[in-house]
């Protein structure tokens, strides 16, 4: 058992009957990506990014995204100091390794493209002055899918930034008893750290070197270009989408053992990889056909 597996054994103990939600955030986090989490309140999105940054060893922010944020409060300020004279520059909340963007669909456009950037470029410029962030850096946004009001919607563009989109969702009957049983422990104390950030990194160094056959590339753009010709698909996955679902898919062969990706590897990343890459047709919502299962089915259709 590598320290991935660890990982997600180790968050299973604050986050109960959702390993498999668990693991993908740990791929994601190890393929170099971000994560979005949508998901109504109180099912245990922020316990998830405080139980990530125990374990991974990270330096961890949350802000509670409302109208008034403004970029400065993500990303900096320079503030002039009485004492000195100058001109002194402040962190923006977003500036550390593990950033929680809570309810990022209830902010401005304007707040969301400053955090955008920073997650695509992994720098950022306050007053002519450009800085790097602290690596690794990895944002778990959140948005309630349920409730309009109030809130700027994400546009496509800028969804397919977030390497997944995932949910927790409610506990089967069996952990929510465990959960109102053990409602009293602080159960973040319960947890270890794992490894460092310095070893994340080298994680990230061994999923990027991972070895992939030229049939697995060509499993991937089949299964990209039946997204792109299906009369229910509006917008297929972009190549943007194809990079995601590879990185994905050396990430879950690293976390299975091995030295090499397999067709399996790209099956069980592939919902929360794909799904929020692909705009459903009039004709498909229409139907009431889902992303998931447009997806599951270009699956079952395309072979290898």
């Amino acid at each position: 058992m590598n320290n991935l597996s660890l990982i997600t054994d180790e968050i299973s103990k604050v986050i109960l009957g959702k390993k498999d939600v668990i693991k993908n955030t740990v791929l994601a986090i190890a393929a170099g990506g971000h994560i979005l989490l949508e998901d109504i309140p109180g099912v245990g999105k922020t316990t998830l990014a405080l139980a990530l940054s125990r374990t991974l060893g990270l330096d961890y922010n949350r802000i509670q995204f409302t109208p008034d944020v403004m970029p400065s409060d993500v990303i900096g300020f320079n503030m002039y100091n009485q004492k000195t004279g100058n001109f002194e520059y402040v962190k923006g909340g977003a500036v550390c390794n593990l950033f929680l963007a809570d309810e990022i669909n209830r902010t401005s456009s304007k707040t969301q493209s400053a955090l955008l950037e920073l997650m695509e470029e992994g720098r950022y410029t306050v007053d002519g002055v450009t800085r790097k962030l602290p690596m690794p850096f990895i944002v778990i946004a959140t948005q309630n899918p349920f409730g309009s009001a109030g809130t700027q919607r994400l546009p496509q563009s800028q969804i397919e930034r977030f390497m997944i989109r995932t949910s927790i969702g409610y506990p089967d009957a069996q952990a929510e008893i465990d959960i109102l049983k053990g409602s009293a422990l602080d159960k973040q104390s319960l947890l270890h750290n794992i490894i460092s950030a310095e070893e994340l990194m080298e994680y990230r160094a061994a999923v990027e070197n991972m070895y992939v056959k030229d049939n697995i590339y060509k499993y991937i753009v089949k299964l990209v270009n039946a997204t792109r010709h299906n009369k229910y698909i509006e917008v297929g996955i972009s190549p943007r989408g194809s990079i995601a679902i590879l990185k994905m898919a050396k990430a879950s062969a690293l976390y299975n053992g091995r030295e090499f990706v397999t067709p399996d590897d790209i099956l069980d990343i592939l919902e929360c990889t794909a799904c929020h890459r692909i705009e459903m047709s009039s004709e498909g919502k229409a139907g009431g056909i889902t992303e998931k299962r447009i997806i599951e089915d270009i699956a079952a259709s395309v072979k290898l």
